[in-house]
């Protein structure tokens, strides 16, 4: 029963063969159009010359989702990419952000101290470019219903490639299967919107590829993909590539972990960024832009070589996407000081988004979208929420996070005070206070691995926005809505990334 479609939707699946009809359809669909992951490792184990692929996980119905709530998150983007370039550009907001937590957090040091380094020697490159997703559910609060965010993502803002080809699933779906089952969605039903996520994202890249311009020392242009050594959502990453490539874009895949093998510098004032192509080491291109979709955890950078990697590709002409202070804007301390509307930071006068953004209305649209969010340090604010935090039935209404991206690391109600007891109270401060959003009751049925999950569900709203501007001149060049993510998890189920394995790809059905 959906509390936002006034009725029982989506239909049941009664019969057995309605179910496998149904599942086999989408199936086969999502290998055809490359929704799809590698298989994990249980079956990979089986699989040594890595040639399995299966349908990535997703739900049989498109889920309800205000109309609202999706104009308003779509049309706000541009505002955030606005206020994330513009933090990113404020070297003195961030480096207080960072003092304040590198002391329980090591590599939001070492990231920092990356950015150090390339200061000290000069940066090279002034354009910085943002593949950004701004992520939020719909909150109940009196009857109404309310974007609440939950995080904005600025490194690696996943499943862009496979989030356009679900919306396409369910558009498939809706023409040509739901009106024939027994329970029937009549065709044109649905009010499903377009999502060009794909196409949204690599437009970005080529932006920023098109600004790189022609190579000073003769070689061609190119775009890298940094990506994790055994990547199981290649698929979505190689969408974007292929997009990319289309329009005349050479895109080449590089491993983190072989940044220092595969690319040099050239002996240049400049400092080119070469690659050298393993298959033809020969044949070396100039380096226009690194987009990051790996580096975002400690677990990419194992010992200092990964650092020295990470080191070479920031201190290069190449345009990255994210530059170390543009990660860095995404810490979730960065936003909890934009929630406080009280207690600007050190040396201001004004509140945070005031700081940042002028506007008054784009203000005001940011300011309601946030949740309450408090600091664990030992401000007023911080102490209080620690007594919060410790106490075994108020922490219940809370989730505590610490300055990480991906799924799997954060710490909901009852856990809360029991995880506080395994962390030195000087490290508290590392960490984020977030009061829950309360979503409307929804149900669907999730197919995962060749199996039926139906129940409760609860969806995120992720909208992207591409952003390219200029450190130096404080200049946005692009700057774009790109499209939208809808996951979706279990009620039950506390963590929502579909790469970490807890939930799945959707999308909206306009209400």
């Amino acid at each position: 029963m959906s509390s936002l479609t006034g009725g029982s939707y989506p239909p049941a699946l009664d019969a057995a063969l309605e179910k496998e009809r149904l599942v086999q359809i989408i199936k086969d669909w999502s290998i055809a159009h490359g929704l799809a992951v590698r298989p994990p490792p249980t079956v990979a184990n089986y699989d040594p010359e890595g040639i399995l692929a299966i349908n990535a996980p997703v739900t049989l119905f498109p889920s309800p989702f205000p109309k609202s709530c999706f104009e308003e998150a779509k049309t706000i983007q541009t505002t955030y990419n606005e206020l994330y370039a513009r933090i990113s550009q404020d070297e003195g907001f961030l480096g207080e952000i960072v003092q304040e937590v590198a002391a329980g957090d090591e590599f939001i040091a070492n990231l920092w101290n990356v950015h150090a380094r390339v200061k000290k020697e000069g940066y090279i490159q002034n354009l910085a470019l943002g593949l950004f997703r701004s992520d939020y559910m719909v909150h109940q609060n009196s009857g109404a219903l309310q974007i609440k965010q939950v995080e904005f993502n600025t490194i690696a803002s996943s499943f862009g490639g496979l989030s356009s080809q679900t919306s396409l699933l369910h558009k498939h779906l809706a023409q040509t299967e739901y009106h024939l089952l027994k329970d029937a969605i009549p065709p044109s039903t649905l009010d499903l919107p377009d999502n060009q996520s794909t196409r949204g994202l690599a437009g970005g890249l080529k932006a920023a590829f098109d600004a790189y311009g022609k190579s000073a020392i003769g070689h061609q242009t190119c775009v890298i993909f940094l990506v994790q050594g055994g990547e199981r959502n290649v698929f979505d990453q190689r969408h974007l590539e292929y997009e990319l490539q289309a329009s005349q874009t050479p895109a080449f895949r590089l491993s983190f972990s072989d940044i220092l093998v595969r690319t040099s510098i050239a002996d240049s004032p400049q400092r080119e960024l070469l690659y050298h192509l393993p298959s033809n080491p020969s044949h070396v291109f100039e380096v226009a832009v690194v987009y990051l979709r790996a580096g975002y955890g400690p677990g990419d950078y194992p010992d200092a070589s990964a650092w020295e990697g990470r080191f070479q590709v920031e201190r290069s002409r190449a345009i990255t996407c994210p530059s170390v202070l543009t990660q860095l804007a995404g810490m979730k301390k960065v936003q909890q000081v934009l929630t406080d509307v009280a207690v600007p930071p050190s040396g201001s006068s004004h509140p945070p988004l005031a700081r940042f953004i002028a506007d008054e209305t784009k203000i005001a649209a940011l300011n309601r979208t946030f949740t309450a969010i408090f600091p664990l340090d030992t401000s007023p604010a911080g102490l209080e929420a620690r007594e919060l935090a410790k106490d075994p039935k108020r922490c219940l209404s809370y989730v505590m996070k610490p300055q990480r991206e991906g799924g799997g690391n954060n710490f909901y109600r009852s856990a809360i005070p029991a995880h506080l007891k395994t962390i030195p109270e000087e490290h508290w401060g590392s960490f984020i206070l977030m009061e829950l959003i309360v979503p409307p009751p929804l149900s669907n049925t999730i197919l995962r691995a060749g199996k039926l999950e139906q129940g409760g569900v609860i969806c995120e709203l992720g909208v992207y926005g591409t952003c390219l501007w200029d450190q130096g001149r404080r200049e946005i060049l692009h700057n774009e809505e790109s499209g939208y993510l809808l996951r979706t998890k279990g009620d039950q189920s506390e963590e929502g990334g579909v790469a970490a394995g807890f939930g799945c790809m959707d999308s909206v059905a306009l209400v």
